[in-house]
């Protein structure tokens, strides 16, 4: 077996931290590039048309996120992180030369089932490489990738104005393909335990599958805690991420053109500083007390409670962008620390599959308040609406202080007695 560098897990925390920017780059581009495209698929110049494409990878990939997870548990993360990005950045590629609105539609549900495939094996992939000491703080600076690319998404409609909108998917799409190919040479997965075995006399050895695996999960009452305090957030997570923007044009009466990049650059500015804050904290914290990841993170969703409630009824420029600010800061320090919450309370055989579920829910809750927040916009009530969902955040965050009581500062399988 080849000697580990001591430098290597955050080698690895660098390598994947280029895929996260690519998963969200490539999903993210097309939310901006709408008017480019409806020139040449009049099917587009439809809202309706749009929200189904939008939509269909939403829903595909919060129903594969489960999937996914199970998988990475089972085989090579490496081949399955490779396998991901080569094949979402086909996708992209191929949606250059899409010429109908089938044909983008059909893409982009692949594009679903592909990088959900990512996340939960490249978070498990992190957790599996650092441990305690470190392991926020690499999930966090991982994090940066994804808001990274988020922001990148948003300069698509740029490039399709510079060039074409086929110029930018042909490009993005070249780019990852080419970079799986890095992974090939560099990523290399961290040998796991092999799975206990039972036996009995005169029977046949027996290995857990996966019902074992999700039954182990979904008896665990911690674990479900768990998974509705990572659900809860992602419903005002989600909303500010779709939404903002607008509440920013509406509120303060400035264009789109200016609103867009004001919102998303301060969220995706605030999020990076509370990641990596957020990290260090929960890393250090952690040594001492066996609940500093939960306290951590329970301070991050802290913030956002005041933040909803000044973006829904501020009105000053200084004082919504102040929220977003902290919004995104906290925001930021919660995302930091969820897989290494997870990681407190479920062994390493099946955090992936753990955290595919969380990730099912984040995203069905990010449905669903995309479109409750879509028909208050219509209303006139996105301000009220927005400040509303601090009453949940407050809510789940008592539940999780009160009731998630860690025993480990890194759970193992008791049957391994480590």
């Amino acid at each position: 077996m080849r000697k580990q560098h001591s430098s290597y897990p955050w080698i690895v925390v660098g390598l994947l931290w280029v895929v996260a920017l690519l998963n969200y780059m490539d999903r993210q581009m097309l939310s901006t590039m709408r008017p480019s495209m409806q020139v040449d698929i009049s099917e587009l110049q439809s809202a309706t048309n749009f929200g189904r494409l939008m939509a269909v990878f939403l829903w595909i990939y919060g129903c594969m996120s489960p999937v996914a997870g199970i998988i990475a548990d089972k085989i090579n993360r490496k081949w399955l992180i490779v396998a991901s990005l080569f094949i979402w950045s086909g996708v992209t590629f191929a949606m250059g030369y899409a010429t109908t609105f089938d044909q983008l539609y059909w893409l982009r549900a692949v594009m679903g089932v592909s990088e959900a495939v990512y996340i939960p094996a490249g978070l498990a992939m992190i957790a599996d490489y650092h441990s305690s000491k470190t392991r926020s703080l690499a999930v966090g600076i991982h994090m940066t990738g994804l808001y990274m690319g988020q922001a990148l998404g948003g300069f698509g409609a740029t490039i399709a104005g510079t060039f074409s909108w086929q110029h930018a998917f042909i490009s993005f799409g070249f780019i990852g393909m080419i970079y799986s190919f890095v992974l090939v040479f560099f990523l290399r997965d961290k040998p796991r335990n092999p799975e206990p075995v039972t036996t009995q006399p005169g029977t046949a050895v027996s290995r857990p599958g996966v019902l074992r695996g999700l039954a182990t999960l979904l008896t665990n009452p911690a674990f479900w805690i768990i998974l509705f305090y990572f659900a809860v957030p992602s419903i005002p997570g989600w909303g500010v991420k779709n939404w903002l923007p607008t509440l920013f044009s509406n509120r303060l009466n400035i264009d789109m053109a200016t609103a867009g990049p004001l919102a998303t650059i301060t969220i995706a500015a605030s999020s990076f500083l509370g990641v990596i804050s957020g990290g260090l904290l929960s890393d250090r914290w952690v040594q001492r007390k066996l609940k500093g990841r939960i306290y951590t993170s329970g301070i991050g969703l802290a913030l956002t409670i005041p933040a909803l409630l000044l973006v829904g009824f501020g009105s000053s420029l200084f004082a919504i962008i102040a929220a977003a600010f902290c919004f995104g800061f906290g925001f930021g320090m919660f995302d930091a620390n969820n897989m290494p919450i997870l990681c407190q309370f479920v062994a390493p055989r099946y955090r992936a599959t753990a955290y595919g579920l969380m990730n099912m829910m984040g995203v069905f809750s990010g449905a669903f308040i995309t479109d409750w927040l879509g028909k208050s916009t219509d209303a006139g009530n996105l301000g009220r609406d927005f400040a509303l969902l601090s009453v949940i955040v407050l809510v789940m965050l008592l539940i999780q202080l009160i009731f998630l009581k860690p025993k480990h500062i890194d759970y193992q399988d008791e049957s391994r007695n480590v």
